[in-house]
């Protein structure tokens, strides 16, 4: 008899060093449709480190979440613009926990809405952000280079967030 291997443990770190951004746009890069540019990273984790968290097997970054928040008309925004996790570490709920790490700590900083997109055909990514309670605010046509649709989805942080 086999003994059935064992999933490895992964922690959970924040955003510290410009050592990890190239452990952080490798996963993107193998992850996302959309090309990033080294500067979008670097505008996203230099303004808001404090919103970018990494999952991490060892020394190995296997999942990735990169937000901001700024204002928005009148009201605050939280903006999720990246969420990644590496295939084989899939389906352990690991990039549900980054969202959960980057929902609370928006709210904390007093956000009152979060927002992203996502492909329209990604049933994988509508799944999770719908069990996290956010909702389909509007598709946008064509809105990625590939030329696939995307939903806008939007979580009210006052009365859809426990605390």
């Amino acid at each position: 008899m086999s003994t059935p291997a064992v999933p490895p443990i992964v922690h959970y770190v924040g955003y510290t060093s410009e050592l990890q951004l190239p452990c952080i746009v490798r996963l993107v890069e193998n992850d996302l449709s959309e090309p990033y540019s080294i500067y979008t990273y670097r505008y996203f984790i230099y303004n808001w480190p404090s919103l970018c968290f990494m999952a991490m097997d060892g020394e190995t970054c296997v999942g990735v979440v990169i937000c901001k928040l700024d204002q928005h008309k009148d009201r605050i925004r939280g903006y999720i613009a990246m969420l990644a996790v590496a295939k084989e570490y899939r389906k352990r709920a690991i990039g549900s926990s980054l969202v959960q790490m980057c929902i609370h700590a928006m709210k904390d900083q007093k956000a009152d809405e979060i927002v992203l997109e996502t492909e329209y055909t990604n049933q994988g990514a509508l799944g999770l952000y719908q069990r996290l309670g956010f909702i389909r605010d509007k598709r946008l046509y064509r809105y990625y280079l590939n030329g696939v649709d995307a939903f806008r989805l939007k979580l009210f942080c006052k009365t859809m967030v426990k605390n």
